[in-house]
């Protein structure tokens, strides 16, 4: 669990304590998943280099003196007609109007272009309820002026008080960050018990963390023509034993091959990787079955998006 009070900041003057809803909006890769790990000081979303790597709003959970913030993590706002990015662009919007306080994280070190705009465009109505992070200034490529800039002709209403430099990966100004996010939430009663970092479902964990190490151990395009099913879930061993049967759907029987890899040694460290990190996600051993299978031109199919994207 999550250190209650390392991310907020020294306590609030006030006994009065704040709750609110907070939605991460940003383009692909701009840091989001990474952000809300570091802030919930857990791992709460999967993290990888390919884009849309989030398919959907995950929740974390920051405790702390003034109160709890809820974060959903968004995906990757894209401008694309594909069904399977139209549906997460759908998700990414909702979470907006669902939301009390809405952080926007932008990548310092790409220059900002079309889809900036596109964003900048749905965030500018509810600028009053708009924090603002300028994420990845650690980068040699970073240029937080620039991103001021374009930030200031695009979202005017924004004060500078609300815009913050970070680096979310080395845990960079994520402190101030928050605190101004508490100064925008409402008061109210937390949400969730204090004790919890994610709402996330035990079998939607362990697809994730899964679907992580196939992302991360495959190439071309491979890493989003998967999505991870856990068909069974049966506690033994008295409860000290989680023992799983997992899928890798892949798209075509080539991809098949490509992804059990020669000797089964693809498939093997997928496995291997994944328990590394489920093993200390859980407090009970997990047992990991994964065997792949097909099911060709599954992201243009409804009923398996429906389900899979949240």
């Amino acid at each position: 669990m999550p250190d209650t009070e390392k991310k907020d900041g020294a306590p609030a003057p006030s006994a009065l304590r704040k709750s609110a809803v907070v939605a991460i909006i940003g383009r692909p890769s701009a840091g989001k998943s990474t952000f809300l790990n570091t802030a919930c000081g857990e791992k709460v979303s999967i993290v990888s280099p390919v884009p849309q790597t989030t398919r959907n709003a995950i929740r974390g959970i920051v405790n702390g003196s003034r109160g709890q913030l809820v974060f959903v993590d968004t995906p990757g706002y894209h401008d694309s007609d594909k069904k399977l990015n139209l549906r997460l662009k759908s998700i990414a919007h909702d979470r907006l109007g669902e939301s009390d306080v809405i952080l926007y994280l932008i990548d310092a070190s790409r220059e900002a272009g079309k889809e900036e705009e596109t964003i900048a465009s749905l965030l500018a109505p509810v600028a009053d309820r708009l924090v603002i992070a300028i994420n990845k200034i650690d980068l040699p490529a970073a240029k937080p002026v620039m991103t001021r800039l374009f930030l200031s002709r695009v979202l005017p209403a924004v004060p500078e008080s609300r815009i913050f430099e970070i680096s979310a990966e080395k845990d960079t100004n994520i402190d101030p960050l928050l605190i101004a996010l508490f100064d925008l939430s409402p008061e109210g009663e937390c949400l969730y018990p204090t004790e919890f970092y994610t709402d996330q479902d035990v079998d939607f964990r362990i697809a994730e963390v899964v679907r992580e190490k196939a992302m991360l151990n495959t190439r071309e395009e491979i890493p989003h023509s998967l999505y991870v099913d856990i068909s069974d879930m049966e506690m033994r061993k008295n409860g000290k034993e989680l023992w799983v049967r997992a899928f890798l759907i892949v798209e075509r029987e080539s991809q098949k091959s490509m992804v059990i890899g020669k000797g089964a040694t693809l498939i093997k460290k997928i496995r291997t990787e994944a328990l590394h990190d489920l093993n200390k996600i859980f407090p009970y051993r997990i047992y990991l079955d994964l065997q792949v299978k097909v099911n060709k031109n599954w992201r243009q199919k409804d009923p398996i998006l429906g389900r899979i994207l949240r």
